[in-house]
Formats: structure tokens, C-alpha cells, sequence
């Protein structure tokens, strides 16, 4: 099957042919024919399958047909996302997309100015990208009208189940027309998005092109066993020794991130740290460095889970294993993207062998457990059995962003670290500090 078979538009082909893509991938295959149709849909894939021109391909094409410019003042199709990271990534595939029709499009998210958005929407788009909490904002303020909406999307709608989101949600549902096209996509299918579904869609089409929860077979999984206070030395170690040129390196808390990032420019790698206390100029230039290969390393907490979308990242580092399972499916997606292969890797401490068996348990089989010479765990990790309680998966409270975690803890009893060659890109020292 090609892009052509699909029934799209010559000015649409001609955008996806200018992205050097032939062939849709299967979820454009089986979301793309439905959208045209007019249904409601629910789909469910693996991270970086392609959800994003799913949608969009089919919502311009269903837009392009001519509206009398009087009709042109409000949106007619709204795309919800949990992030920012991710509104702007949509909102870039709406204009890539979308550039050889007459289509108007913006995207409007927290951390920027209100004026420069509102006056945008105030010359009339046709299609609107944004997170919940600022477009509750325009509507608040009346700078906004929902009111002819004709297509609604909701991505990573787990996502923005898990951030607290449903309130908002269901505020702007009651701002959008009754009668209307609506789209669910999502990487994992939990119950939560079920009932969501059975309240919002009108005898959807359910598109499934992958087990649900699992990781992408591009990614390939390894877990390195090690003692938490010697994590950031082995990862140190990890990047200079094998010259890894860019690592994407996942940390539980806003204020573990902001070290790690500090500790290993320490240790010769440049990096930075995103998070949801930076700024969002902070968070672009962080994003835009990292892309371009002025930073080697960046260290970020589950909010840049779902919203990175970085052509052919080879490596994604969990630092800390984190609380809710499911985040670990959405962590390593950020490398395996469009058929690119990718290496995840996990560095997990004894106490977090609980959070380990939850991830295996969801990917329904156990992950490749592989010790480094030399920074072999002192202390074991904990029995299945006494753990059993301990572990099991827990969601995060409405309106918790993300998991609280405490700082990793310094140890009495670090052990000297095992003298080696110093590694390419890594300044040897002394004495590494504990993580």
C-alpha cells in the first residue's frame, strides 16, 4: 500500500512525498481511510509509530475543501495534548502537512504570552493545537470560540489522564459541539481511556496495530544492576567509553535532573536539564541544543516522555526506574522511531527491583539483566516475594504532573571506584561524587 492509495489530495501527497515518505505505516494504513470516512476512532499504538500523520493527514484533508472566508473566524478542529513539547510537535507536522493547502493553523500552550496568542486566533485558523490548561484560559477569557468544531483530537489522552487533565478536559467538551468528528490516539490502553471512550465516541472504529503496553522491537532493552549511590559514575563511564554522541537520560524528580545534568558536565559531558520548572524559552533552546549536537546529554523527568520527537536518537537512560510502568513504554519510544533502531538502557539499585518486575510484568516478559565489570552491586536486589507488596504499580494522584520521588541518598559505605583508562569525552577524577 502507498500514500496514494489512501484517497489524500495531490496537494497532501506532495508534502508527504517532500518528507521523503512512500508507504504509510500501519496505523496510517487502517486511521487514515476511517477519518476520511467521517467515523469516530479509537486507536491505540506503539510509540513513534506514526499516530501523528494518522490524524493530521486525514483532519487537513477533510478541511480543505473551501469555506467561505465569513465562516473562517473560529477553528473547525481542535487537537488536544498533554505537553507542550508535544503541542509543538503537532503543531509543526499541521504546517508541514498543510502547506500546500489554504489552511490556516497555530498551536497556544502555558509558559509563553497570552497577547501575541490571542491576537492570532483573533485573525481566524482552521485548526487549533493546545494544551488543556491554556485553552481553558482563552475560553476563560473569552479570547476563544469552540463553537464550530467540527473535528476533535485527543492525543496521549492516557497521558493527560495521568497529569489531572479530565476536569479540563471535560470543560472544554462542553464548550465543543455535540455533533462532531472525534479522534482518540494513545500509546497504552488502560482502563481509564476505555470508559473516557464510552462516554466521547459515537460507534467508534477500534484500530489496534500493536499489543497494547509493549515496547517498540526496534528498542533494544538492557538492564545494568548497580548500587545507586554509583549510577551517574557508571553512566559517565557508559558514555564516554562507548563515545555516545547523544543520550536522552530520564530522572524521577525536577531536582534530580537539574544534578545530574550539573554532575556530568562536571565529568566533561556537556548537558541540561527539561523539566516542568523551566521556562518554556528554556525548554526550546534545551530541545533545539540537544537536537543540533551542542549538548550531549539531556536529562529529563517523564514530561518529556511523550513530547520528544528526535530524529534517529540512539539512546535513551533510565537513570531511575520510574513509578507508573506504563511511563517506562513511553521513556524508551523516544529512540526506535520510524524503523530506526534504538538502544534503551536501564540502570536500576536494589530498592528499585519492585518498580523492575511492575515494568516486566506490563511487557509480559523479563528484561536482559547485564552487570558492568566493575561496578558490580554491593547490595542484592530484594526477593519477587518480599517485595510483592512493595511493588505494586500505583497512578498518580489528579492533577500530580509527575511522581514525587526523593533524592538519590549518599551512602556511608561507597566503595572506591575500580581505577580505569580514562574514557573518550570523560575527565578522569579522583573521586566521583555519589549521584
Amino acid at each position: 500500500m502507498t500514500f496514494q492509495t489512501l484517497g489524500l489530495s495531490a496537494e497532501l501527497l506532495r508534502a508527504v512525498a517532500d518528507q521523503g515518505y512512500t508507504q504509510p505505516t500501519p496505523i496510517q494504513q487502517q486511521a487514515i481511510p476511517v477519518v476520511l470516512q467521517g467515523q469516530d476512532i479509537l486507536a491505540t499504538a506503539q510509540t513513534g509509530t506514526g499516530k501523528t500523520a494518522s490524524f493530521t493527514l486525514p483532519l487537513l484533508e477533510r478541511l480543505s475543501a473551501p469555506v467561505p472566508k465569513k465562516n473562517r473566524r473560529h477553528p473547525r478542529a481542535l487537537i488536544l495534548t498533554p505537553t507542550r513539547e508535544l503541542a509543538a510537535q503537532v503543531g509543526d507536522s499541521v504546517s508541514t502537512y498543510g502547506k500546500y493547502l489554504d489552511l490556516r493553523s497555530t498551536v497556544i500552550y502555558g509558559g509563553v504570552r497570552f497577547g501575541p496568542q490571542m491576537q492570532y486566533l483573533q485573525r481566524g485558523i482552521d485548526v487549533l493545537v493546545a494544551t488543556p490548561g491554556r485553552l481553558l484560559d482563552h475560553l476563560n477569557q473569552k479570547t476563544l470560540d469552540l463553537s464550530c468544531i467540527e473535528i476533535l483530537v485527543l492525543d496521549e489522552c492516557d497521558r493527560m489522564l495521568d497529569m489531572g487533565f479530565i476536569h479540563d478536559i471535560r470543560k472544554i467538551l462542553a464548550a465543543v459541539p455535540a455533533e462532531r468528528q472525534t479522534l482518540m490516539f494513545s500509546a497504552t490502553f488502560p482502563q481509564e481511556i476505555q470508559e473516557l471512550a464510552g462516554g466521547l465516541l459515537d460507534h467508534p472504529t477500534f484500530i489496534d496495530v500493536a499489543p497494547r503496553n509493549t515496547a517498540s522491537e526496534q528498542v533494544e532493552q538492557v538492564v545494568h544492576p548497580v548500587d545507586r549511590h554509583r549510577k551517574r559514575e557508571l553512566l559517565s563511564y557508559m558514555i564516554g567509553h562507548h563515545n555516545w554522541k547523544q543520550v536522552l537520560v530520564f530522572t524521577r524528580t525536577k531536582h534530580g535532573a537539574n544534578r545530574l545534568a550539573e554532575q556530568l558536565t562536571q565529568d566533561g559531558l556537556k548537558s541540561t536539564a527539561i523539566h516542568g520548572n523551566k521556562s518554556q524559552g528554556a525548554r526550546t533552546r534545551a530541545l533545539a541544543d540537544f537536537k543540533r549536537g551542542a549538548v550531549r546529554v539531556l536529562v529529563a523527568t517523564d514530561i518529556a516522555a511523550r513530547g520528544l520527537d528526535i530524529d534517529q536518537l540512539p539512546h535513551v537512560v533510565n537513570f531511575e526506574l520510574p513509578n507508573v510502568p506504563e511511563d517506562y513504554v513511553h521513556r524508551i519510544g523516544r529512540t526506535g522511531r520510524a524503523g530506526n533502531e534504538g538502544r534503551a538502557v536501564s540502570l536500576v539499585c536494589g530498592e528499585e527491583y519492585p518498580l523492575l518486575k511492575n515494568i516486566e510484568r506490563l511487557l509480559k516478559r523479563p528484561l536482559s539483566k547485564d552487570v558492568i565489570p566493575g561496578y558490580e552491586p554491593v547490595a542484592p536486589m530484594q526477593s519477587e516475594s518480599a517485595s510483592s507488596n512493595a511493588g505494586r504499580p500505583q497512578r498518580r494522584r489528579s492533577g500530580q504532573g509527575q511522581s514525587r520521588g526523593s533524592s538519590s541518598p549518599k551512602s556511608a559505605t561507597a566503595s572506591q571506584p575500580i581505577a580505569r583508562k580514562a574514557a573518550p569525552g570523560v575527565r578522569t577524577r579522583k573521586r566521583l561524587h555519589s549521584a
